[in-house]
């Protein structure tokens, strides 16, 4: 797969080691899911969607960020790969009543706790029923602390593995996951 990147994107000009080892889950250990859209939260240029898209070619996969030159080149990098079951937008631009089979992602935790923990509200509210979410996150960023905060507001959340100082969150939602505290 070809990708393109640029300096104002996550990740330029490599694929960040966390991203590979999610990327390696995918295509080995990735229980059934049930039928639906799928989502790469915070897409960059699109190694995860991409991935995604390839992997299951009957869904529609859903690629968001709020860097619109990661937008354009997660468009480019899709059209380029010949994938056209990838839906790139804005996070607004995704309809609201869209829920998600799947959602994957590298999030953005160097943008702090307020800003993580919003972002996941916001997506991992709308996995569908017997869906399911997979997190990368570097141990020494935080990924024990945010495994106790999604399990405080409402989600399950157990580590499915731990290697090179990543862990590999899977994440489902209970239904009263939107209302719960956010400690």
């Amino acid at each position: 797969m070809t990708v393109t990147t640029d300096s104002g994107t996550f990740s330029y000009g490599h694929l960040d080691k966390g991203t590979k080892l999610l990327l390696d889950q995918l295509l080995t250990a990735t229980p059934p899911l049930p039928d639906g859209p799928l989502l790469d939260v915070g897409c960059g240029a699109g190694p995860i969607a991409l991935s995604l898209a390839a992997r299951f070619p009957d869904r529609v996969v859903y690629a968001v960020d709020v860097n619109e030159r990661a937008v354009e080149l997660c468009r480019l990098n899709a059209a380029t790969n010949g994938l056209d079951n990838v839906v790139v937008a804005l996070p607004e631009q995704v309809p609201s009543d869209v829920s998600f089979a799947g959602i994957w992602s590298n999030p953005p935790i160097r943008g702090g706790k307020d800003l993580l923990h919003s972002i996941l509200r916001t997506w991992l509210t709308r996995l569908a029923p017997e869906g399911y979410g997979r997190l990368i996150v570097h141990k020494n960023l935080g990924s024990d602390s945010l495994q106790k905060w999604l399990v405080s507001v409402g989600f399950e959340c157990e580590r499915v593995s731990s290697r090179s100082g990543f862990r590999l969150l899977h994440v489902t939602a209970h239904t009263d996951a939107h209302t719960s505290g956010d400690s």
